[in-house]
């Protein structure tokens, strides 16, 4: 008999994970209040307290996954204003 793996949504990984960390109830309790293996359990507590150092930057300023930084932001509005007038200066040059 194959058994189908199941995908549990972020959701509810995280749900379970702060539930363990929280110490909601025994690893037993937790794994048949949700239907997932304790090992499972364990694996995703450890994940999420393997990750929390990384959540504040250097200087205890935090930047999201996939967030750029305000200054870099602002750096590269001022590289596109730079651009969009030497486009333009250029544009009438050519007389275009």
């Amino acid at each position: 008999m194959i058994r189908k793996q199941r995908r549990h949504s972020v959701d509810l990984k995280a749900k379970v994970a702060l539930a363990a960390i929280r110490e909601e109830g025994t690893l037993a309790e937790l794994s048949s209040k949700y239907s997932i293996h304790a090992t499972q359990i364990q694996k995703w507590k450890k994940a999420v307290l393997d990750a929390v150092p990384g959540v504040f930057d250097a200087k205890g300023q935090s930047t999201p996954k996939g967030m750029v930084p305000e200054a870099e932001v602002e750096a590269l509005y001022n590289r596109i204003g730079k651009l969009e007038v030497e486009r333009d200066f250029l544009s009438r040059a050519l007389g275009r």
